[in-house]
């Protein structure tokens, strides 16, 4: 069936400026069509919103991602009369930001505990109040509002930073958003706020990590703004002009001064029970001894060594962030720094083994893909195997066997009793070759056969196939 597509420009006397369908199919003479509908703009604010986004519209290349995304918004914003969707009017003429758009604004504010900056979004030009009744102004802050909510919306869903300007061997490819798309579902959503934390990756880890963030902000912990200078091994009982600073690094009090100690009393540096106590906790919160003992790991710990700061824990949120939204029932992860492989189907671990990783000097590459072959394929357990043991059983058994054997003729002095026969040099070679090659076809042969009858391997059944 062709399709058309059909713009119509209705009368003012026809559209409210509710938001209406831009684009619907229709039946034209029996032909499919798509009626684009465009509504005038009916005051001076919405005629300027119209000018700029038809400007970015039409002057966008045909075909290219910009202009389809133009295309979206200029549809979108006509259907609405280009009425703005951030911005309302009271009956005193006093413009305001919507409801809708004081969600976002809410978001913004909240954005540390999302990792991000409030200040990327809660710009000097979303200033409601500078741009006064000055259509153009107004036009102008409408525009920014939008930019605002597109780029808290893509750091949200593909991170803020590209994988590839950290690391060139981080070659993920970076998520990206609709933005047309987006404001669409924004305009429609009674809750735009829950869009946008929606976009945020979903799996327990990146779950985990942001309850974790919030407790840097709710006063649950404390980032370790003192610094504890290396020194001799801490134990308890002992004197140590660095029990002062460890006090404050672990929120305990000091010691009360007698009344009767003087003007020229001093703070007690004693390594004592207290504070012996708290250093245990902490040891033990992070996996280190809980003997008390500060030694270079502990010391290590306290200046955030390998104790988990704010910065740490937004910098994987962000790394999350470049991940795959679904990973699909069955994939394939490598862990790096854990040196393990893990094979998933459907949320259940399939299979787990341990791998060789690369060294600072020569990184293993980081990268997320499809893993190629036929629609639903599921490669079985036993397969994975087959081609390992049949090379494995050529190697041992042929060309082993092969220079052991011409070894111990050698030794034997067979080699000289057939130099005096008639049989050229070349044919006992020969012969050797001859009989590896037939005799690892038929092992390979034993090994596909048993695969296929006792661990259900399907072999190929396409010629073409074997070569792979």
């Amino acid at each position: 069936m062709r399709a058309l597509s059909v713009g119509i420009a209705l009368l003012p006397l026809l559209l409210s400026p509710v938001a209406a369908i831009a684009q619907e199919t229709v039946l034209v003479a029996g032909v499919e069509a798509t009626r684009v509908v465009i509504a005038p703009p009916q005051t001076e604010l919405a005629r300027i919103i119209k000018m700029g986004l038809g400007e970015a519209y039409f002057g966008a290349t045909k075909g290219s991602r910009a202009y389809g995304e133009a295309q979206k918004l200029y549809f979108f914003y006509g259907s609405r009369h280009f009425e703005p969707l951030w911005l309302t009017q009271d009956s005193s003429g006093k413009v305001a930001f919507s409801a809708s758009a004081s969600k976002i604004l809410d978001l913004f504010r909240k954005a540390e505990f999302e990792g991000f900056r409030p200040t990327d979004y809660l710009t000097p030009a979303l200033d409601v109040t500078a741009a006064g009744s000055d259509p153009a102004s107004l036009a102008a802050l409408e525009t920014a509002f939008s930019a605002a909510a597109v780029k808290y919306a893509q750091d949200a869903y593909g991170g803020r930073v590209a994988p590839t300007e950290v690391n060139p061997l981080w070659t993920v490819t970076p998520k990206r958003i609709n933005a047309a798309d987006l404001l669409v579902k924004l305009a429609a959503s009674p809750a735009p706020d829950q869009v946008l934390l929606d976009l945020s990756p979903k799996g327990r880890e990146f779950v985990a990590l942001r309850s974790a963030l919030a407790r840097f902000y709710d006063g649950s912990v404390v980032d370790a703004a003192v610094s504890i200078p290396e020194g001799p091994l801490l134990k308890p009982g002992t004197k140590d002009e660095r029990v002062t600073l460890l006090r404050q690094r672990l929120d305990v009090s000091e010691p009360d001064i007698p009344e009767t100690a003087g003007a020229e009393a001093t703070a007690d540096i004693t390594y004592d029970e207290p504070l012996v106590l708290a250093v245990q906790a902490f040891q033990e919160s992070l996996g280190l001894t809980p003997d008390g003992v500060i030694g270079p790991a502990t010391v290590a710990a306290l200046n955030g060594g390998s104790a988990t700061t704010r910065e740490d824990i937004i910098a994987n949120m962000e790394r999350w962030r470049w991940e795959p939204a679904d990973y699909g029932d069955f994939h394939v992860a490598v862990n790096i720094p854990e040196f393990r492989l893990v094979v998933m189907d459907r949320g259940q671990l399939h299979y787990t083994t341990r791998v060789v990783v690369g060294t600072p000097k020569n990184q293993t590459p980081v990268f997320s893909d499809e893993i190629e072959g036929p629609a639903g394929a599921r490669v079985p357990f036993p397969q994975y195997f087959l081609a390992g043991m049949i090379a494995a059983g050529v190697v041992s058994t042929k060309f082993t066997s092969l220079a052991t054997t011409i070894s111990i003729e050698r030794s034997e002095g067979l080699l000289k009793r057939l130099a005096g026969t008639p049989l050229p040099r070349a044919s006992y070679f020969m012969g050797k070759i001859v009989l590896a090659a037939v005799t690892s076809a038929i092992q390979a042969a034993i090994i596909l056969a048993i695969g296929a009858a006792l661990y259900d391997v399907t072999l190929p059944t396409d010629p073409a196939l074997w070569a792979v």
